[in-house]
């Protein structure tokens, strides 16, 4: 996964900025939103940060 990826670009917000909030323990939407504040303007990119909060708290918990 390229973590340099802009995801929210409203808050040019990457995939790496969202898997930093979630290794500094944000484990909802909610939390991610506070730390990045992806997908807090138009909301288009809501359903792609879900994903990547998903995936990366399941990571976090392989570990």
């Amino acid at each position: 996964m390229n973590l340099d990826k802009v995801v929210c670009y409203c808050m040019n917000v990457t995939s790496g900025m969202i898997k930093n909030a979630i290794d500094n323990g944000a484990n909802t939407l909610e939390e991610v939103q506070s730390a990045t504040g992806a997908g807090t303007v138009c909301g288009s990119c809501l359903d792609n940060v879900q994903r990547l909060v998903e995936q990366f708290v399941a990571e976090r918990a392989d570990k």
